[in-house]
């Protein structure tokens, strides 16, 4: 028996490989000869440098860098184990877990940050790369970012403007003859799953902003900087910007790295599952087990789960599923997810099951396989 295991992370509890792994203790209890291929998942966002890094036999670089207030932090990256593959989670350094509430402001905060991870991973020969851009403290178009790659922003004075969304409205023109030069050697891709555009009521300021730190007032004035910032980059670089589905993520990190660095904007668990080769390895698995912290209505659109079930039900593979806490699990069975299991065997409190959680995965896992036994002796 052919047993692919292909769970996302347990937040707050455990990681993607060691669900994985707790799943695979459970198996081989009831299964002991079972070919069993663990590969850890994720969506693009938190926890897809660690879980890509995992299934890759990469490993994770840190790297002190400027945060969203440009201040030095210790952030990391992770090189998947082709050796040329970075895999950045913007999050890192310039994210808004990173600040204290009443540190937020996003009229100053920098992606400066992120551009030096990608300027950290080029200097080690990367020239792929994968950045994920949710979480951000930020609403400077990616300038910040621009500026460690060297690209410089001028105001009419002829004077470098400063950081953050605020000073976006001062740019006279851009200049990007010191952008580095191995950024037209290297491939980006990044994870978005948002597609609000750079500016408007759907914009960048007026939805994400608030939660940013953001005033009424900021607010309107930062969605007046980027339609600023946005033009000048669509007459630069003559390309379409502002509109652009994706281009608002990330308090416009996504217009930033359209422009500046050529980016493709796509789905977190597409990326995933192509850089994994998911697809080859559930062709050839009998059964497939996945799994995360939380099953409610959001987790069949676009979450891990929803990529593998695709692909399960497109080979006609079954596809189980271990979560900690199910909620809904209707539209589950509609897009290829064959049963889904709790881990939970008994009343008990969050804490007391994200303690335990090792090993109610691995008691849930072997009673599932027991009753797969029993039904194979029939």
């Amino acid at each position: 028996m052919k047993i692919l295991i292909a769970p996302d992370k347990f937040k707050g509890s455990l990681s993607a490989l060691e669900v994985a792994g707790c799943i695979e203790r459970g198996i081989l209890k009831v299964f002991p000869k079972a070919e069993i291929y663990k590969i850890p998942m994720a969506d693009g966002g938190e926890g897809t440098c660690q879980s890509l890094v995992d299934a890759t036999c990469g490993k994770i670089i840190k790297t002190i860098v400027k945060d969203p207030l440009f201040r030095n932090i210790e952030s990391f990256y992770g090189i998947l184990g082709d050796g040329e593959t970075a895999v950045i989670e913007m999050a890192s350094a310039s994210g808004l877990y990173l600040l204290k509430e009443d540190e937020k402001n996003p009229m100053i905060t920098t992606t400066y940050g992120t551009g030096q991870l990608i300027r950290d991973a080029l200097d080690r020969g990367c020239r792929k790369f994968i950045i994920g851009i949710g979480g951000s403290a930020t609403n400077d178009g990616g300038a910040g970012m621009a500026m460690a790659l060297g690209v410089k922003f001028f105001d009419s004075n002829g004077k470098e403007i400063g950081h953050g969304g605020g000073e976006l409205g001062k740019i006279n023109y851009i200049d990007t003859y010191n952008l580095d030069k191995r950024i037209y050697e290297s491939t980006f891709i990044v994870a978005c799953d948002v597609t609000n555009p750079l500016i408007g009521e759907n914009g960048a300021s007026k939805v994400y902003g608030p939660q940013k730190g953001a005033t009424k007032e900021m607010v309107e004035i930062l969605d007046k900087n980027l339609k600023h910032y946005g033009t000048l980059l669509e007459n630069h670089f003559n390309k379409k910007i502002i509109d652009i589905p994706g281009s608002g993520a990330a308090g416009g990190l996504g217009a930033g790295l359209l422009a500046f660095l050529n980016a493709s904007l796509r789905s977190g668990i597409d990326i995933v599952i192509d850089t994994l080769k998911l697809e080859d390895k559930i062709i050839d698995a009998d059964i497939v087990i996945s799994g995360e912290g939380k099953i409610d209505n959001q987790t069949a659109f676009g979450k891990t789960i929803c990529g593998i079930a695709k692909l399960c039900k497109k080979y006609n593979k079954p596809l189980i599923i271990i979560a900690g806490t199910v909620e809904d699990v209707e539209n589950l069975y509609e897009i290829g997810v064959s049963s889904v299991f709790s881990v939970l065997d008994k009343p008990m409190s969050l804490n007391d099951a994200i303690v335990n959680s090792s090993v109610l995965l691995e008691n849930s896992s072997e009673r599932i396989f027991r009753l797969i036994k029993a039904i194979k002796a029939l």
